[in-house]
């Protein structure tokens, strides 16, 4: 095999154009792996993380675009290179006559759609908060989409939006429902009574497929960005949110969402939501439920369980706590067969492209089988040194930013997560691998076309070492998506995948694969 960094010196293309060409060049037969991806120092330590990062990318700058291939041998290279100027060049005029129809400025977009009160920003964060604030002072709403925007930029965004009466969603805010419009990483789901507040957005996502899913709709899904119900952000867009929801004719009940929030955050949540009308379910990951009771409010310990107890509000009747939806016994049966087929692969290894569903799994993992180590720890102690190298047993958020910085969300581009699990099925310590999928507009338009070719290669990977791997699954997504659950499911099962109905059943059954006698 022969490694080669292409240096394209003062090039940029965007993520959306680097991925294209990236998967494409992967289809051919004279290539092993390949990174078509701009010259960051993060995206510089990605390609060393995988392999491909020769002496010469090393140089490159961040305006700089690196070709990084592994082909099978040098006289194939100039093939290649050949076909990564075709594909470039290509989906550059593409992208070029596509835009010369959209605007260029806020304002030229303004002009377009005088009417619209709410602007969705997805620049480079070190660009998001001036145009944000550019939103606001033309009396509109925002959501921010992009990530790695410094928290004291979004403290003095929600800061201003709060005295101009105006809502700042994010930064980082993957997922809205807006008046029945998604926005950002969204299901097709219908309409309803049960409105949502969220920090999370894959949590969102798990909240409206679910209700869908059991006949329910949503009036109005607000997202706010994972660091809302921090201590320095002080939960500004959710209080917002609440307010505006308890103002809705038609939001009746009200699911309020976020990744483990500040405790003193959490309490002021508590105390405001008390006083009001409508009826709140709590479901902060991590949080204090002692806290929710003592003001005699639902606390709900993960994301179906919120979805369970709303539902039973609606239907005016006790909730019952379950722990799988479909039969138990033959669920446990599958377990023993199994851990049978899996043998001495002892440890788990969970590859997420949702925050919250890691976060989520994680919680419950925890619980049962014990410690676990990971990016988006509980306890510090159990953080990993290197996030691209797992330790016993390990769940690895890949939606985090030392991931996504310079290149798409993994819910878009798979590659990432394909050589993940390849690596992990080469450990002979592996033996399980939970993994989440998720659908809706924005995702990956066919999740399973990029997951299938990778599942049968690493349990090839595992039978030449005379081992087994168990793969689990939930889907976060309905029939309506563009992806179709039903499709992706059956192409995912026909590969051997478990695929349980929501993100807790999953890590529920994990336990089962796990947890010894």
């Amino acid at each position: 095999m022969v490694t080669k960094n292409i240096i394209r010196e003062n090039t940029y293309l965007d993520s959306i154009i680097l991925m294209s060409v990236s998967n494409q060049l992967r289809q051919l037969d004279e290539v092993d792996e390949v990174s078509v991806i701009m010259g960051s120092n993060a995206n510089k330590e990605i390609l060393k993380n995988i392999g491909l990062l020769s002496s010469e990318g090393e140089k490159a700058g961040p305006g700089d675009l690196i070709i990084a291939l592994r082909v099978k041998n040098e006289t194939m290279l100039e093939k290649v290179l050949e076909k990564v100027e075709i594909l470039i060049t290509q989906r550059v005029l593409k992208r070029e006559t596509q835009e010369q129809s959209l605007p260029k400025s806020y304002h030229a977009a303004l002009k377009m759609k005088p009417q619209a009160n709410l602007a969705l920003i997805s620049l480079p964060g070190e660009y998001a908060a001036s145009a944000a604030m550019e939103v606001l002072e033309s009396g509109r709403h925002v959501m921010i989409f992009s990530d790695n925007v410094p928290v004291e930029e979004e403290i003095r965004l929600k800061y201003r939006a709060r005295d101009l009466e105006l809502m700042v969603m994010g930064p980082d805010c993957g997922t809205a429902i807006i008046n029945g419009v998604a926005l950002g990483f969204a299901n097709v789901v219908r309409r309803g009574s049960f409105g949502i507040v969220g920090a999370s957005g894959t949590g969102i996502q798990e909240l409206t497929t679910l209700l869908h899913k059991r006949g329910y709709g949503i009036s109005q899904a607000i997202g706010l960005g994972g660091r809302d119900l921090s201590q320095k952000v002080g939960g500004m867009s959710m209080l917002q949110g609440i307010a505006a929801l308890e103002a809705d004719p038609n939001t009746e009940i009200i699911i309020l969402l976020s990744k483990p929030p500040a405790a003193e955050i959490a309490n002021l949540i508590f105390d405001t939501v008390r006083k009001l009308k409508k009826k709140y379910i709590i479901n902060f990951l991590n949080g204090d439920p002692m806290e929710a009771e003592k003001r005699n409010l639902p606390f709900a310990s993960g994301l179906e369980e919120a979805v369970e107890i709303a539902i039973s509000m609606k239907e005016q009747r006790p909730y019952k706590p379950m722990y799988f939806t479909e039969d138990e016994k033959v669920l446990e049966a599958l377990a023993i067969e199994e851990r049978e087929k899996i043998g001495k692969g002892k440890y788990l290894r969970g590859l997420f492209s949702g925050g919250t569903l890691a976060d989520e799994s994680l919680l419950i993992l925890s619980k049962e089988i014990g410690e676990i180590h990971t990016n988006i720890p509980l306890k510090e102690e159990l953080k990993l040194k290197n996030s691209w190298e797992s330790v016993a047993h390990t769940i690895v958020d890949m939606g985090e930013d030392e991931f996504t910085s310079g290149r798409p969300h993994p819910m878009i581009d798979f590659s990432l997560r394909s050589d993940r699990l390849l690596k992990e099925a080469d450990d002979d310590t592996c033996g399980v691998i939970l993994f989440d999928v998720v659908l809706g507009y924005g995702a990956h338009i066919d999740p399973a076309e990029v997951l299938v070719p990778a599942i049968e290669k690493a349990q090839e990977i595992a039978w030449t070492q005379a081992r087994y791997i168990s793969f689990v699954t939930s889907i976060t997504g309905t029939e309506e998506d563009p992806q179709n659950y039903s499709k992706q499911r059956s192409a995912l099962e026909k590969a051997g995948v478990i695929i349980l109905p929501s993100n807790a059943q999953a890590a529920l059954f994990t336990v089962l694969l796990l947890k010894e006698e």
